[in-house]
């Protein structure tokens, strides 16, 4: 969801800006290096909440704040004022816990987030929790050296965002002020001066602030170099058995050439120039155990990631559990049937009329919605900058139509897999996050997501939730065992084989399912068929079903398509080598 991503939108879009006023020169010496700022921006209202409801008024207290508690049948709300918070949950049977949600609010540069959260029964009538709201981190490592003609040249890196695109940057003095220019960009330039006195980089980020830069060296620029210290040759270990649900196997136990798992490594450590891809997990699965987990540039296994689009494929998950539900709803089903709350927004089109689920899943609404189409009033960025309407279902179903819904050309669009949302609400009943919980994070023993949410204060289905990795492969488990978790069915196999059959496609050779990109890959002649959930920066979660192989890959290059697209080439060029190299 790129309303998620404010860093990147706010910052990238950064014009001339006037510098402090200069006082003396710097030597260009004293600026070649590598520097680095490190932000988090937490939450106001984090720790334990409490909800006491002894007495006839019951009251909730988080953070020396009190909220009175609303109940209506088995739910429960506390809402605190000033926006800073609400938690939303229901009973458990027994009384003796609240599963819920803890919804942060807003920021100026992101969307609220809905985080899973249980509260147990302390004493009578006395429920707790700890709320752990997700925070902002902003890294930035600046890296400045001499170029070939003597001049100085510069790029930053930030794994959060990819904020200038990992680009070489020009460098121009003028006394104690710095200067960054992007040739790709004429008009764009970053301002920061030197600060003789402490050795520090005054770097100002027009709008955001002014952040102090420091030397940085190997040890203290975790986010910059993919390993800190510099890696050797590993002991490919078995993963660490958690209580999520993962068993695990070493690599080689499992049919891995360790010898090839090292150069797989050694290619994800060659990291440290420009433009060069910021992988910042691996994840390897072989017949249902995880046997490959190696995390980079300050990440680790309980650090939730960016899922991007890659959470896409969540959306029809969610369709086909909904339709357990509600038998009226299939693929064939009209929107126009679906969301009668919405038939005003349709309008006298009758090609809109026609549109069904099946076509939000496969992309071809024919609504005029083309994300890769700066000029389509349907693309994400246009749908999420717009104030206008804040109903993103019904800005969606007011686009005007293009083309004739159905057929199997696929063109992407976020806001149409979105709409999805409004189809599950429609068919359970339910908020979202408590479907999403009830029928996928809990049975798949899912912990410390953050789900995105839209101004309405629903889930946006179209990419963004925060999922830790270990979490985020068993979407790809899931799939590649028929629907099964650990042996319990989740959803039916028969949608598991329809999801991931093909329905359209982009081009010939990248076809798409409900929710699943579809591929071919190549080795040593032989074809195997792929699906993958994919997303921006480089999220992956591809599936080799021949080799009962699942492989997750989390990355930074958000923005570089060029870049970020290729790193699905890993498995092909190294993780199918090392298993078939042992078979």
């Amino acid at each position: 969801m790129r309303v998620g991503n404010g860093w990147a939108v706010m910052m990238a879009g950064c014009l001339v800006m006037l510098a402090l006023p200069a006082r003396a020169a710097v030597s260009p010496e004293k600026l070649v290096g590598l520097w680095g700022n490190e932000t988090q921006m937490t939450q106001p209202v984090a720790g334990r909440l409490v909800l006491d409801l002894r007495g006839a008024a019951g009251e909730a207290h988080i953070g020396g704040i009190t909220a009175p508690v609303s109940r209506s049948g088995d739910e429960v709300r506390a809402v605190l004022a000033g926006g800073l918070g609400t938690f939303r949950g229901h009973w458990s049977a027994d009384h003796a816990r609240i599963d819920g949600f803890w919804v942060q609010p807003p920021s100026a540069l992101r969307s609220a987030y809905a985080t899973p959260l249980t509260l147990t029964r302390s004493q009578p009538d006395v429920w707790m929790g700890t709320v752990q709201p997700q925070d902002e981190r902003l890294s930035q490592y600046l890296k400045i050296e001499r170029d070939a003609d003597g001049s100085l040249r510069a790029f930053l890196r930030n794994p959060e965002a990819n904020l200038t695109r990992d680009r070489w940057m020009t460098v121009a003095l003028d006394g104690d002020a710095v200067t960054f220019g992007d040739p790709a960009r004429p008009r764009w330039q970053l301002h920061a001066n030197y600060d003789e006195e402490t050795g520090q980089l005054q770097v100002n980020w027009q709008g955001i602030g002014v952040f102090t830069f420091t030397r940085r060296d190997r040890a203290d620029a975790i986010g910059f170099y993919a390993s800190t210290p510099p890696a050797g040759t590993p002991a490919w270990r078995a993963p660490l058995t958690l209580e999520d649900g993962w068993g695990t196997d070493a690599p080689a136990s499992s049919g891995f050439d360790t010898k090839r798992l090292d150069a797989l490594l050694a290619r994800l450590l060659q990291s440290d120039d420009a433009g060069t891809p910021q992988v910042q997990s691996l994840l390897i699965a072989h017949r249902g155990k995880l046997v490959v987990e190696r995390y980079f540039h300050g990440f680790d296994a309980d650090r939730p990631h960016d899922s991007r689009s890659s959470g896409k494929t969540f959306a029809p998950l969610l369709v086909g559990l909904a339709m357990a539900q509600d038998k009226a709803l299939t693929p064939g089903t009209t929107l126009r049937a679906m969301l009668p709350a919405y038939r005003d927004a349709f309008g006298s089109d009758p090609r809109k009329a026609r549109i069904t689920v099946a076509d939000l899943m496969t992309m071809t609404s024919g609504l005029a919605c083309d994300d890769g189409d700066d000029q389509s009033p349907g693309n994400e960025d246009a749908m999420q900058s717009q104030q206008a309407q804040p109903d993103w279902y019904r800005y969606t179903l007011a686009l005007p139509m293009v083309r004739e819904p159905g057929g199997d050309k696929a063109v992407y669009c976020s806001a149409g897999i979105n709409l999805l949302g409004a189809v599950v609400a429609r068919a359970t009943g339910a908020w979202l996050p408590d479907f999403f919980r009830r029928t996928v994070g809990d049975p798949l023993q899912m912990r410390d997501y953050h789900i995105n949410l839209m101004p309405g204060g629903d889930a946006y289905l179209a990419g963004g939730i925060y999922m830790r990795p270990r979490d985020m492969l068993k979407l790809g488990q899931l799939y590649l065992d028929g629907g099964r978790w650990n042996g319990r069915r989740v959803v039916d196999s028969a949608w598991v084989k329809a999801s991931t059959a093909e329905h359209s496609a982009f081009t010939p050779d990248h076809r798409y399912g409900y929710g699943w990109h579809l591929h071919t890959m190549t080795v040593d002649g032989h074809a195997y068929r792929e699906y993958a959930a994919e997303g921006n920066g480089g999220q992956f979660v591809i599936v080799v079903p021949e080799l009962e192989l699942v492989v997750g890959i989390q990355a930074g290059n958000y923005g570089d398509f060029a870049t970020w697209y290729k790193l699905q080439d890993l498995v092909p060029t190294f993780v199918i080598p090392a298993l078939q190299g042992r078979r």
